[in-house]
């Protein structure tokens, strides 16, 4: 009985060890093949041509086409060809992050409602450099495997919001001073996210004790099997289930309904503060692939888009959208991601107002 109690505990071991270099390989090489490189490649393109692409939202035009089932169609395509590699490795890393990664690790680095956890959670987001949606499976992941609120709101907002390749665009192709403003807006935003994420946390601390047997308990109650990677495939399974079909609706009525979120842009509709409310609410609520808004703000301002609502869609259009808030919805409570999207709005216009200060 001594040899097969000692036995057990090393076959343990050994799935575990495996799980943890299955996770490091997919994280490492799935972001270098989905992010990393074509993000490096991008950046040249913008050093080279202060530009990288046409506005996903209304192309080289200054409105967004009319409301149609063709409008819906073509930008789910264009959408969908954009994002579809980073949507499938947020969904492997998002089930990975729960049964992959041990427990008691994930729970001690992330499991604190307080400043050390939430500055990880941001700090591992800047690498990874994702768009809000994604991220969301990740982020419903952490949320499953007991991740504090606050380092799952900064580990959601610090994807797109401090997204390095992003704001390297954003130098070469609208200048350095707007870069250096989403900067210190996005540090800002990020960290008031995190703190009201932790003010839903139900506990301060994660007790220094805590082991992966600990939780087995809990992981038993639930149904989850044993074998870490039957219980990957079975939260994949899901996460696809639960995530992607509404996913997919919801872009489609935000793709057509474009013109209503965006007008027509000319010198005429000037910088009124309430122009600039109505484009952070619309940013807010729409979607975009990671680094859209550069284009899209390139593009309004050589329509005549002042700086004031340029700031706000800067900052709103990449941290959140209805998608995302849906999808993360599945697992954090609404009255959180409530107060998250109303932050993302003000977080725009106190955005544009400086602009409009500074002259930007």
């Amino acid at each position: 009985m001594s040899t097969a109690a000692a036995t057990a505990p090393r076959s343990t071991d050994r799935v575990a060890k495996w799980g943890i270099a299955i996770f490091l390989l997919l994280a490492i090489g799935g972001l270098f093949y989905v992010k990393w490189f074509p993000l490096f490649n991008k950046a040249l393109l913008a050093s080279s041509k202060h530009s990288i692409g046409a506005s996903i939202v209304s192309g080289t035009a200054a409105a967004p086409p009319p409301f149609s089932f063709a409008a819906a169609w073509d930008y789910a395509l264009a959408y969908g060809a954009d994002i579809w590699t980073a949507i499938v490795l947020g969904l492997l890393l998002g089930s990975a992050v729960q049964t992959l990664v041990p427990r008691d690790w994930l729970l001690k680095v992330l499991g604190k409602a307080g400043a050390k956890s939430s500055m990880v959670a941001a700090l591992a987001a800047v690498p990874s450099m994702m768009c809000t949606c994604c991220s969301a499976p990740v982020v419903v992941g952490l949320h499953r495997a007991k991740a504090s609120p606050g380092a799952v709101m900064a580990y959601w907002l610090g994807n797109p919001v401090l997204n390095p390749a992003t704001i390297v665009f954003m130098g070469f192709v609208l200048g350095w001073n707007w870069a250096l403003l989403r900067i210190g807006v996005g540090v800002v935003l990020v960290a008031a996210a995190a703190i009201i994420g932790n003010r839903f946390a139900t506990h301060k601390l994660v007790p220094e004790s805590a082991t992966r047997a600990a939780f087995a308990a809990v992981d038993d109650a639930q149904g989850v099997d044993a074998n870490p990677f039957v219980a990957w495939g079975r939260n994949l399974w899901r996460l696809v289930v639960g995530l992607i079909p509404e996913y997919i609706v919801i872009v489609m009525v935000l793709g057509a309904a474009r013109a209503f979120l965006f007008p027509a842009m000319s010198p005429a509709l000037g910088g009124s503060l309430f122009l600039m409310l109505g484009l952070a609410i619309a940013g807010t609520l729409f979607v975009i692939p990671t680094a859209g808004e550069v284009p899209i703000v390139q593009t309004l301002l050589s329509y005549g888009l002042g700086a004031g609502s340029a700031g706000a869609l800067m900052i709103t259009l990449p941290a959140v959208s209805l998608p995302s808030l849906v999808m993360v919805g599945r697992a954090v409570p609404a009255r959180l991601l409530t107060r998250i999207a109303i932050l993302v709005a003000i977080s725009g216009v106190v955005t544009g107002l400086i602009a409009l200060v500074l002259h930007i």
